[in-house]
């Protein structure tokens, strides 16, 4: 029985928990993308606008981040970097849902049921990416093993906890 417990308690799985959450992130938010490019036509005239940007314009930059930002973040290939895009939309849309500039939305209290909460839980997860980097499983820590044996250094050395 200790050895069990020790086995849950004292083990982390630390990459394979980095490669779920970039999987898992990086599905949900391509749903989005796709939503958004089916219904390209119906969406287009509505879509919100920033910085005096037509709709169009700023509905195929976010279909661009959510569907290449998440592909990048799943195969974990400039994560860090691709997390960024994605935080900032997330950003965005929480703006407008708080001030209540979209159509048919509303103003989010403890007692909505609406998804107005969903942001904000997009831009916790793609934090973590930022904070935590995409581990061992990735294409990130597999060139940067490339690099570092090409230039005759130790993995040890250069690479202190990924």
């Amino acid at each position: 029985m200790s050895r069990i417990f020790l086995r849950f308690t004292g083990y982390t799985y630390s990459n394979m928990a980095r490669l779920f959450m970039r999987l898992f992130v990086g599905i949900m938010f391509m749903q989005f993308g796709i939503r958004h490019l089916v219904n390209y036509s119906e969406l287009s005239p509505v879509f919100p606008t920033i910085f005096g940007m037509e709709p169009q314009t700023c509905l195929i930059i976010m279909i661009v981040i959510e569907i290449l930002c998440s592909l990048l973040i799943m195969v974990g290939f400039f994560t860090r970097l691709a997390t960024i895009p994605p935080i900032l939309s997330m950003l965005a849309a929480e703006y407008y849902i708080l001030h209540d500039l979209l159509p048919h939305t509303y103003i989010y209290g403890l007692n909505s049921t609406d998804p107005g909460y969903l942001p904000i839980m997009f831009i916790g997860i793609y934090l973590f990416i930022l904070l935590a980097g995409p581990g061992k499983i990735s294409l990130d820590y597999f060139i940067s093993i490339f690099i570092i044996s090409r230039q005759g250094r130790d993995e040890k050395e250069e690479l202190d906890e990924v």
